[in-house]
């Protein structure tokens, strides 16, 4: 896995441009079922991935935090929510809450999370590849493709099943 994380960035950059033609094509004409193509491919990945293999996404960035999240982590924590800010997070350029740094705090050496069942949402969805509508988050699938080897394989997969003119 080590080997294969090491030459996804490599691998997303070379696929760059022919992966944003494809999503431009995909935002202007979804197929109508996209989001049960999406499901399907995003299931069959997840049968042959286990994140705690890789955790690249918990090494490489960091999720965005809401309002909620805080609250139910801090309440893990048996900590005031504005505690919690100040210990773990910082705001971002776009005004989100986001961690202090990478890779993750609370990433453990054998890649479990110790906030798992309390985790942001952020970090529930990754890497979004079943969200419904997903045409509207290509932008951010872009960017995830270079992170997620289950992503990559997603994209990769979704290119050869939907046929855009």
């Amino acid at each position: 896995m080590d080997e294969v994380i090491r030459q996804l960035p490599k691998l997303a950059q070379e696929k760059h441009n022919e992966n944003k033609k494809f999503f431009g094509k995909l935002r202007k004409k979804p197929p109508k079922d996209l989001d049960y193509i999406m499901q399907d491919l995003h299931e069959e990945e997840f049968k042959k991935t286990d994140c705690l293999n890789c955790a690249n996404c918990c090494k490489t960035t960091g999720p965005l935090f809401t309002n909620a999240d805080i609250e139910r982590i801090a309440k893990h924590f048996r900590m005031k929510p504005q505690k919690f800010i100040d210990q773990f997070l910082r705001m971002d350029e776009e005004n989100d809450y986001v961690l202090q740094s990478v890779p993750c705090t609370f990433l453990g050496a054998d890649n479990y999370c110790s906030i798992y069942e309390v985790r942001p949402k952020a970090c529930r969805e990754f890497p979004h590849t079943d969200r419904k509508k997903f045409q509207q988050i290509s932008n951010l699938t872009l960017k995830n493709v270079a992170i997620c080897p289950a992503a990559y394989n997603i994209v990769e997969e979704m290119k050869k099943i939907i046929k855009l003119k």
